[in-house]
């Protein structure tokens, strides 16, 4: 269990640093023809690997890697570690609150899901990061 200085202290590099996501992938294997597929990650510099890598052994929930542009990326990608850190960090998020907290609705939402009319529900859920996230290169599918 982390500090409470320390969980304050990871809540600020999500904030800045960070990214909260989730979206819906096509995939013709899952029942309704799309993969949900949440993420947290969190983004450094290689000149600051070892300080980063001790950030990353503190949460403990995801995998460090060295993307192709030399940026640190460490991904939390198991639904059951994404609600365990987003718990942890939640009282002390500023920036990223409104992502957390629509992340840890999808995901209690997603353990319920039974029919497709819960399934669209979360698909609007989803929808909504499009608002709270910005990229160019992100594309949306319409499943309606």
């Amino acid at each position: 269990m982390l500090t409470k200085v320390k969980r304050a202290y990871i809540a600020g590099f999500l904030d800045a640093d960070g990214s909260v996501y989730v979206r819906l992938k096509p995939n013709a294997s899952y029942r309704f023809g799309y993969q949900i597929a949440p993420y947290v990650a969190l983004f450094q510099s290689q000149k600051d690997r070892k300080k980063f890598e001790e950030i990353c052994n503190l949460i403990g929930l995801g995998k460090l890697r060295v993307r192709k542009d030399g940026i640190l990326e460490y991904t939390i990608g198991r639904t059951e570690a994404i609600k365990e850190f987003l718990y942890m960090v939640e009282p002390f998020v500023i920036l990223k609150r409104n992502q957390v907290n629509l992340m840890l609705e999808i995901l209690e939402r997603k353990e319920r899901s039974r029919d497709k009319k819960d399934f669209l529900v979360l698909a609007e859920l989803i929808e909504r990061f499009r608002e709270l996230n910005y990229s160019k290169k992100r594309k949306y599918h319409n499943i309606h």
